[in-house]
């Protein structure tokens, strides 16, 4: 069934508004041909309830037969058009409020809902709850669902089911849901990340203007990023053996439409190589794919979604402005405990760990800072830490000023560690010059120990995406690419030297070139993208390699 939703789309801003000409993007019949014919798989219809034009909030809590209708012409029209269909209970906003007060009425909701569909083919799909926050916390969320289910189940009892996670359906939500024993649901996650540049210039969302003008540049980085932050939701998909579906992702309009484009068509690429379904937000609103009132897609939009292949990556080539040896340099890093949090630092085998006594309610209360950083205005930076921690957990780190107000230069970003080294990254852009700026880990509020391996920072530049250049048409075999181990040099005509730099620009390997085929053994570097240049003193060749 997941693989039957494929890629989908949000008719959103109509049906979850507070009435469906509210948010001015009533809907229209001819949507769902419209995206039918586009080549979507399926739409999800985000649902109001509880407004008292069709909901009541006494008991029996009924729905109104005419807004049952409404949604029911919906459906049907997107399954005449050959859509899947998923509709969900969105913006209940008492029950986020008050979740013990609004159970009743909210598995009353749902009995009706789930009676009232009931004879309709699979291809309907059902969606608990949208974005569970608020007083409904993950833990009652764990109760709800579950209590939800049962109730569908009454009359639906092999209909597909979506689940998502608390706190707003995200990815943070992951590591406390609690799944029922239920063959036939999906888990279901949104995901806007990264949010300044995905929700810049958003009139609901505070200090959003100040976000304008952020760009995606698809690099190798800004991806590796993205596949981090997912990389709990395909550990959890795996363990509980269960299939994804990213009920909303979106860049919003503010943002410049080429970055849209690249953001748009590497996420929606990257999903479908994990086997997830997805559905964008949304179709005809502040981050839609179709004008209303011209009556045309935003074609870079569509391609995007539909068409476009996954291009190569953008590169940033980075300058180290610090570099951490913890066999020489945990001296150099502070450690603070504030409020009645306490913690160690150590140098264990060239490593530094930070080991955790006694937790606090608040992160910042324990945390680790390297002081003096000199960065420029006008220059675009790269943290990079590897780290690891004694069982899953969530850091905060960040770069920002060493006095009051303490602002951050790179906003706070959050990352989630487990028991394996892995590699985390943030890029940020400085609007004015510090001579004496700090990194900081914020770690106070989980009593898992983190180790560092390394934390590098950079000053980076945008090189576009390029498989190779070519200078005087010469052209020399260079494989295999990917390449594990040996690297051959082949048919290099006069061309004497063979240099390999990593994507920070650093040279990892020189080496002579004779004859008329050349071996160089990668086996000893890790993996990651490389660049062999080979030269003469009036030539270069240089081809971008993959090393496993």
């Amino acid at each position: 069934m997941n693989q039957n939703l494929g890629r989908g789309i949000n008719f959103g801003n109509m049906f979850e508004a507070p009435s469906e000409t509210a948010w001015g993007n009533p809907w229209q019949p001819e949507y769902t041909k419209l995206v039918a014919e586009a080549g979507f798989n399926h739409v999800r219809i985000p649902i109001r309830w509880e407004t008292e034009e069709r909901s009541s909030d006494t008991f029996p809590y009924s729905i109104s037969p005419e807004f049952l209708k409404r949604i029911e012409q919906v459906v049907d029209s997107a399954l005449k058009n050959g859509l899947y269909a998923i509709i969900n209970m969105h913006h209940h906003e008492e029950l986020y409020e008050n979740p013990d007060d609004q159970k009743e009425r909210f598995l009353a909701q749902w009995q009706q809902i789930s009676e009232y569909f009931s004879n309709y083919p699979d291809s309907l799909l059902f969606e608990i709850l949208n974005e569970p926050h608020g007083n409904l916390s993950a833990e009652k969320w764990n109760n709800f669902l579950a209590d939800a289910l049962t109730a569908i189940r009454e009359s639906n009892q092999e209909r597909i089911v979506l689940i998502g996670t608390a706190e707003y359906g995200g990815l943070g939500g992951l590591s406390k849901l609690e799944l029922p024993d239920d063959d036939n649901i999906i888990l279901t996650v949104h995901y806007y990340n990264p949010f300044r540049f995905t929700h810049q210039g958003a009139s609901w969302v505070d200090g959003s203007d100040d976000w304008l003008e952020t760009e995606w540049n698809d690099t190798e980085t800004e991806r590796q990023v993205v596949q981090n932050e997912f990389a709990p939701l395909k550990a959890f998909a795996e363990s509980n053996k269960i299939p994804v579906h990213i009920g909303e992702f979106g860049a919003y309009s503010a943002a410049d439409m080429d970055s849209r484009e690249k953001w748009t068509t590497f996420i929606a690429r990257y999903l479908e190589t994990q086997d997830w379904s997805w559905a964008y937000w949304e179709f005809c609103a502040g981050f839609g794919i179709y004008n209303q009132d011209s009556k045309t897609y935003y074609n870079e939009l569509v391609n995007a979604l539909l068409h476009n292949e996954m291009p190569e990556p953008a590169y940033y080539l980075g300058t180290a402005i610090y570099s951490s040896n913890f066999a020489e340099t945990v001296a150099d890093w502070s450690l603070y405990n504030n409020g009645d949090a306490s913690s160690n630092k150590l140098n264990t085998d060239n490593k530094l760990v930070v080991s955790i006594n006694k937790t606090s309610s608040e992160d910042w209360h324990i945390q680790l800072v390297k002081n003096n950083i000199k960065l420029e205005e006008g220059k675009k930076y790269r943290l990079s830490f590897k780290a690891r921690s004694t069982a899953s957990r969530a850091v905060t780190a960040y770069v920002g000023e060493s006095s009051s107000p303490w602002a951050t230069y790179s906003n706070y970003n959050e990352f989630y560690l487990c028991d394996t080294f892995a590699v985390h990254t943030f890029i940020f852009d400085m609007s004015t010059t510090d001579d004496l700026a700090r990194i900081v880990f914020d770690l106070g509020a989980s009593a898992n120990n983190v180790t560092f391996s390394y934390v590098l920072l950079e000053e980076i530049v945008l090189e576009e995406p390029t498989s190779a250049s070519f200078i005087n048409n010469v052209k020399s075999e260079i494989y295999p690419n990917p390449a594990s181990q040996l690297l051959h040099v082949a048919n290099f005509d006069d061309f004497q030297k063979l240099t390999i730099i990593n994507i920070q620009g650093k040279i990892v390997k020189l080496e002579a070139l004779e004859g008329t085929h050349h071996t160089t053994d990668l086996s000893k570097l890790p993996s990651g993208i490389y660049f062999v240049i080979l030269t003469t003193p009036m030539n270069s060749y240089t081809s971008k390699i993959i090393k496993n």
